[in-house]
């Protein structure tokens, strides 16, 4: 009996050791999924296969490998994981003036030299926080990248396109340099230089007008530096020279006019951001054929919840608030590249709901999709890598239980590098907000 008894627990241990030994799946299956390509017609019924972070095949024909673990697609729809074109997700926010921890303050700038409210060095990619709680609810909204910006001063710095998941920032940075966020804020009354949109402008320009000589400088240093100064290391101007491409505000049509005529002038290549008023046809005759793509901000403008009853809006304020969200059908239609960002809006049925505004003010839904996908690859240049189901691409997916951005839609799973992420329940009496991903 003792032998028995003594056979039978050995055989468990050998059980249970090859049980443990076994390795995890090497490859995830997708298979009968409605599988929506973005970059060329949806697939009604087919598979798509995922290995080490790729997408290894995908088509109506496609047979899940031996060693894949295979989700069974029946019902579902897969897109390609959702990009947020301009973002501070993982991002720090600056500490508080006064207390523990915060920056010292800038001094105060007289004039361009003092390269005031500057930081053209710095890298998003440098400043993630990787348990930053946003990118639990983007990802429960079906995001899976984002193109993330420092958001301080005028030259606010380089943007780094990331995934929204990583044991650490290291893991979740895919390009470290996008291009340049430029922002026209002013410095208080009193407190120096620029005090006005006049000077920043003059500013930006001035920067630019630095930069030329700077490498003009340093190229005749290059060839023969032989009794001659060595050119001073500016830092600043390095990380304008670094930088592919520059990010401008543009809200109203009048704004958009001059960002267009000021991006010609720097001859910089540039994408605007904003477009409030993109619906204004004054806007669309501006951006035609200049072969400037825009990100449009999906916060819309809406009157304030603490307004005052008896405060009249303009005519101007009203028409925003009406108009805004067909900007996007209004660029569509007039073949003006653009994307969506989310613009501070961070929880999951907001930003829904916010997408979900624009397809009601006549955007198709086929431009909504490709807006937060292959449009902002396109637009910076990583559309070999990011934003359609192909083979090769980085597998980033979305998978839905009903049309993307439809009320009853529920996000299954997202996929980040070959990895899967499923949206936690949500918690008792809070409206179906979810708060939690999983692994």
């Amino acid at each position: 009996m003792k032998q028995r008894r003594l056979l039978v627990l050995i055989a468990c241990c050998v059980l249970c050791a090859v049980a443990v030994a076994q390795p995890e799946p090497t490859a995830i299956a997708i298979r009968n999924a409605r599988i929506v390509t973005v970059s060329g017609a949806a697939i009604a019924k087919g598979t798509v296969v995922l290995r080490e972070g790729l997408i290894e095949s995908v088509g109506e024909n496609v047979a899940p490998p031996a060693d894949a673990m295979v989700i069974d697609g029946e019902g579902l729809t897969v897109y390609p994981g959702l990009i947020d074109a301009l973002s501070a997700w993982g991002i720090p926010s600056p500490a508080p003036a006064g207390r523990g921890g915060a920056a010292p303050a800038e001094p105060r700038a007289w004039g361009p030299e003092d390269r005031p409210q500057t930081t053209s060095w710095i890298k998003a990619g440098d400043l993630i926080q990787s348990n930053d709680r946003r990118f639990e609810a983007a990802r429960d909204a079906g995001f899976t990248s984002a193109a993330v910006f420092p958001n301080r001063g005028i030259f606010c710095g380089q943007g780094s396109l990331i995934n929204l998941a990583g044991q650490k920032p290291a893991d979740m940075v895919l390009v470290p340099t996008l291009g340049q966020l430029i922002a026209l804020h002013t410095s208080p009354f009193g407190a120096g230089f620029p005090s006005a949109l006049m000077g920043v402008i003059s500013y930006i320009r001035q920067i630019y007008l630095d930069a030329d000589h700077y490498v003009a400088v340093k190229a005749a240093y290059q060839q023969d530096p032989r009794g001659m100064k060595r050119p001073d290391y500016d830092r600043a101007l390095e990380g304008v020279l670094e930088s592919k491409r520059i990010l401008l505000p543009a809200n109203r049509w009048v704004e958009i006019e001059r960002m267009v005529r000021f991006a010609e002038e720097l001859k910089q290549p540039t994408i605007l951001y904003g477009m409030r008023e993109g619906f204004d046809a004054r806007s669309v005759d501006h951006l035609k054929g200049k072969n400037m793509p825009v990100l449009v901000s999906l916060k819309w403008p809406e009157a304030p919840r603490d307004r005052n009853p008896d405060e009249v809006d303009s005519l101007r304020v009203l028409e925003d608030r009406a108009k805004a969200p067909s900007s996007p059908a209004v660029l569509n239609r007039a073949g003006i590249p653009f994307a969506f960002y989310s613009d501070g809006i961070d929880q999951t049925r907001d930003l829904e709901r916010a997408v979900k505004k624009a397809i009601d003010n006549g955007l198709s839904r086929d431009a909504a999709v490709r807006a937060l996908t292959l449009s902002p690859a396109e637009i910076y240049g990583v559309a070999d890598r990011l934003g359609s189901i192909e083979k090769g691409k980085i597998a980033n997916l979305v998978v839905t239980r009903g049309e993307i951005f439809d009320d009853r839609t529920k996000v299954e799973m997202v996929i980040i590098d070959g990895k899967k992420y499923t949206p936690a329940p949500p918690p008792p009496g809070r409206g179906g907000a979810a708060t939690e991903n999983r692994p």
